[in-house]
């Protein structure tokens, strides 16, 4: 199949997806708490349209989330700004793990961000519209695999960071063994219900010191493949 590059009046935008439209998202970011203005920047800059449904273009740039089908959505810009800002908070990570790639936004705006992204979807027709966007938009830093999430990328570890875009009760051993010993990994966890967002740190010596950052809502953490 051949993937065209974005003509630049899509990446511009107009109307409800034009700049003038993200700049006011990127207001709302920042008077919402969000500090890190490398974050505040790329997503101002990213166009979020991009990776919904056309028909759903005029909503790009609230503050909400958005359903992308399979009964997945494309996260709260808000939350994909305060992850995004919990995992660089100590440093900047060379080699970040992603667990849900869904519509594929999160891992593009740590495609800005970081050297290198990994990102595993379980969901084929998701990851298959999610590689087109990363090709159409030209981001050759990342790569992603169609597999079990919970499994991690055992062979692409380890990993210095690690961000889950889906809600377990609690994080696969196997995703915390890919980690550097002094790695950080931010998630949600718990029940569909009651929901909290995580932050763990690498002691360095093989424990993890962990810290709540507030409540969330995410789509459960599934096994398998769909």
């Amino acid at each position: 199949m051949n993937i065209h590059p974005l003509p630049p009046s899509a990446l511009k935008g107009e109307g409800m997806t034009s700049q003038r439209a993200r700049d006011r998202l990127a207001a709302t970011l920042k008077e919402s708490g969000i500090q890190d203005a490398r974050v505040i920047d790329v997503i101002r800059n990213l166009p979020r349209h991009h990776f919904i449904d056309q028909a759903l273009h005029s909503r790009a740039y609230e503050n909400t989330a958005l359903p992308i089908g399979h009964g997945q959505t494309i996260s709260q810009p808000w939350v994909v700004a305060r992850m995004t800002e919990a995992l660089l908070e100590f440093g900047m990570p060379q080699k970040v793990l992603e667990i849900g790639t869904g519509s594929g936004y999160q891992a593009a705006v740590l495609s800005a961000l970081v050297p290198q992204v990994y990102t595993v979807e379980r969901i084929e027709e998701l990851l298959r519209q999610a590689r087109r966007r990363f090709r159409q938009l030209g981001i050759t830093n990342l790569r992603s695999r169609y597999d079990d999430g919970k499994l991690g990328w055992p062979d692409e570890g380890p990993f210095d960071a690690v961000i889950l875009t889906a809600a377990g009760d609690a994080i696969p051993h196997a995703i915390l063994d890919q980690m550097t010993p002094a790695g950080v990994l931010v998630a949600p966890v718990g029940s569909p219900s009651s929901q909290t967002l995580i932050r763990m740190r690498g002691d360095g010596q093989g424990d993890f010191v962990q810290e709540e950052l507030g409540p969330v809502s995410f789509v459960p953490l599934l096994g398998g493949i769909g």
